[in-house]
């Protein structure tokens, strides 16, 4: 076995014996390629090579083989120390159950802090809109010194004007409806190709309405 192989080989076995759990090549290629860069091919050869030395052990099923520690290597547990084992995960369960909840709360904590204003940000915003306010208690202090306000007499006679005209504009589009309905009496197309042909733009075409009076 080359030093390369070597290499290899002591990597796998530190792996499974560390885990502790049964793997099929595939499966430690895939934990460890990313980590040591190992190829496939080699990682098969290593197995393989492991299994025929004795250094772990090999299961066949199927067309697939198992790998897995040898576990004469590992001290006898008796059904005390399993139950004692078991406990002890059932309670280390619940604290990382308790620190990730705690690390999703902090996470949406620290969110909200980072889409906040800072004090330097604040400090500049509240200097911008007292600027800004000042400009309109000026703007505002104009209005209300200026000397050259619309009378009463004036807004009502732009009032009454606005009425003339309102009206007007009602009673020549009636004239011109009260037209267009007798022409269509007798036209054989609709009143859409009518308009285009006459060339007749309407309020409509402009999306203007009459207002009321």
């Amino acid at each position: 076995m080359s030093k390369k192989d070597s290499g290899c080989a002591a990597i796998i076995l530190t792996y499974l014996n560390e885990k502790n759990r049964p793997y099929s090549a595939q499966d430690v290629f895939g934990n460890l390629q990313k980590q040591h860069s190992l190829g496939k091919t080699a990682v098969v050869k290593a197995m393989e090579q492991l299994a025929q030395e004795g250094k772990i052990r090999e299961k066949v099923y199927g067309k697939q083989k198992i790998y897995f520690a040898d576990q004469s290597q590992f001290a006898d547990v008796s059904d005390a120390d399993l139950k004692e084992m078991d406990c002890r995960i059932t309670e280390l369960s619940s604290q990382v159950q308790t620190v990730s909840q705690d690390c999703r709360r902090l996470d949406a904590e620290l969110k909200e802090l980072n889409s906040s204003l800072t004090t330097a940000e604040m400090t500049s915003q509240i200097q911008e809109l007292r600027a800004e306010c000042e400009g309109y208690k000026e703007r505002l202090n104009k209005i209300k010194s200026a000397t050259n306000h619309v009378t009463p007499e004036e807004r009502e006679k732009v009032y009454k004007e606005r009425c003339l005209f309102v009206k007007e504009w009602k009673k020549r589009k009636r004239l011109a409806s009260d037209m267009m309905g007798a022409i269509l009496e007798g036209y054989p197309k609709s009143k859409k190709q009518f308009l285009e042909e006459v060339g007749i733009e309407t309020d409509e075409d402009h999306k203007v309405a009459i207002p009321n009076i």
